[in-house]
């Protein structure tokens, strides 16, 4: 390992100097100083002054497996020492990545036998914005060009990924709307508690699907090319669409002859308690992203799986003019296995669904019916939000000045865990490899930090 010798003040401004943050205000972290993380051992990190912090988040949600795993540690390291790399163009390909491609063949749902690499969700994302245009365009069907997604929808940072989200504040970096691309469209999200008024979830779900029929009328069926959303939306706070929403919505585009895309960036690898998100909400796409889970994090890999529908349309177009030098990276393939490998092994998968992941959900909603701060509680398996409401009754919440997730985030940043504030929510993603009594500590802390928030709210 390598050592340096300095010590946090030192790394801090280093860091102001020299490092620039990702979706990060530079002048007010400069004031503040950055938190500098040292290691990682199973479900927590170390930092420069020898903290131990519980990571509730997986890091950004992707440590499936946890910190410090051997197994994907040697994979990297045999690999390095054997093909530390090689690229997937001029008709080559290695080993490792094509071990990789047959073992998403197996843990994907029937009918996923095809996958392109990248090097990110993001870029993963921009894959299927070209791959899907492709696919019209040699189908005969070149009109085919919008994409349909959600209002606080989040697929990315790179220019397309950030127009296939739907987060205002993206697209109006460098001005309004400057970093929305034309081709994007975006309908409502399926957000019931904060936005289904007096309706019920089934009524909100279905009213909210149909939106998306609106979208694709407005449009003319014969210009849009796919609608992608997140089986649960992650970053826009772990929303969780009523039942009736996903079956309507894959009714509609089956109607109109719209693409399915799942981003299963977050969901995938275990995260909801099967391999894919899909599979929990009851979904057949007709393409998929993956990132994240794919190889814990330990190294970037992302790849974009097709139904063999879709492959043999693109396996009649002629040659796809797109790629990445580090697209399926023998390295980062040969992790990817071994983390694949290891949940199956590990049986990570069946554990978050029967074990940890009920056992976490039943604390939770202790907290929704007993913490005066708490509204809902929501997710699948390892993935949580936390809403935090003025009013329970009204499902009101906070403004203005009393910014209760940024408040809640610091007293757990203080109190050494990692627990991620979106809007008025915390949110939740722990290493698949968590434990009971984790959970317990999670839960503890987690508690703690509502109750100071609440204090300073006047809630308590």
């Amino acid at each position: 390992m390598t050592k340096f010798n300095r010590d946090t003040a030192q790394w801090q401004e280093l860091d102001r100097e020299h490092h620039i943050h990702p979706f990060t205000d530079p002048a007010a972290l400069g004031k503040k100083g950055t938190r500098v993380i040292t290691r990682g051992e199973g479900s927590y990190i170390w930092d420069s002054e020898g903290n131990k912090i519980l990571d509730g988040m997986a890091g950004l949600w992707c440590v499936n497996v946890g910190y410090g795993r051997k197994e994907l540690i040697d994979a990297a390291h045999e690999q390095m020492k054997e093909l530390p790399y090689y690229n997937s163009f001029f008709q080559t390909s290695h080993q490792p990545q094509i071990e990789l491609s047959r073992l998403l063949a197996e843990v994907t749902p029937e009918g996923f036998n095809h996958f392109f690499f990248a090097g990110s969700g993001s870029e993963a994302n921009d894959t299927n914005v070209r791959l899907v245009r492709h696919y019209w365009d040699v189908k005969g069907q070149t009109d085919k060009m919008t994409f349909i997604s959600r209002k606080n929808a989040y697929h990315g940072s790179t220019l397309a990924a950030t127009s296939l989200g739907g987060m205002g504040y993206m697209h109006n970096m460098g001005g309004k709307n400057a970093s929305l691309l034309p081709g994007f469209e975006h309908i409502g999200q399926p957000f019931w508690y904060l936005e289904g008024d007096d309706m019920t979830p089934e009524e909100f779900g279905l009213e909210r699907a149909r939106e998306l029929e609106e979208k694709i009328l407005e449009l003319g069926a014969d210009t849009v090319a796919a609608f992608i959303a997140e089986p649960i939306q992650g970053a826009g706070g772990v929303i969780v669409p009523p039942d009736t929403y996903w079956p309507e919505i894959q009714r509609i585009c089956k109607k109109y002859d719209v693409l399915l895309i799942a981003d299963e960036v977050i969901c995938g690898f275990g995260r909801t308690g099967n391999w894919f998100g899909s599979e929990t909400m009851g979904i057949k796409p007709d393409l998929m992203t993956m990132a994240k889970g794919m190889s814990s994090g330990y190294l970037p890999i992302a790849a974009v799986g097709m139904t063999d529908e879709v492959f043999e349309v693109l396996n009649g177009g002629g040659d796809i003019n797109h790629g990445y030098t580090y697209s399926g990276h023998p390295v980062a393939s040969a992790v990817a296995i071994a983390n694949i490998h290891y949940i199956k092994g590990h049986n990570l998968v069946e554990k978050v669904r029967e074990e940890t992941g009920p056992y976490l959900h039943a604390g939770l909603q202790d907290l929704a019916d007993n913490h005066p701060l708490v509204g809902e509680t929501r997710g699948r398996g390892l993935m949580a939000g936390i809403q935090l409401v003025k009013d329970k009754a009204t499902r009101t919440t906070f403004s203005g000045d009393e910014d209760a997730g940024t408040i809640c985030r610091n007293y757990c940043f203080q109190n050494n865990l990692i627990m991620r504030a979106v809007d008025q929510s915390m949110i939740i993603s722990p290493p698949l490899t968590i434990s009971k009594s984790e959970i317990d500590e999670l839960l503890e802390k987690g508690k703690l930090c509502l109750d100071a928030t609440a204090r300073d709210l006047g809630l308590m």
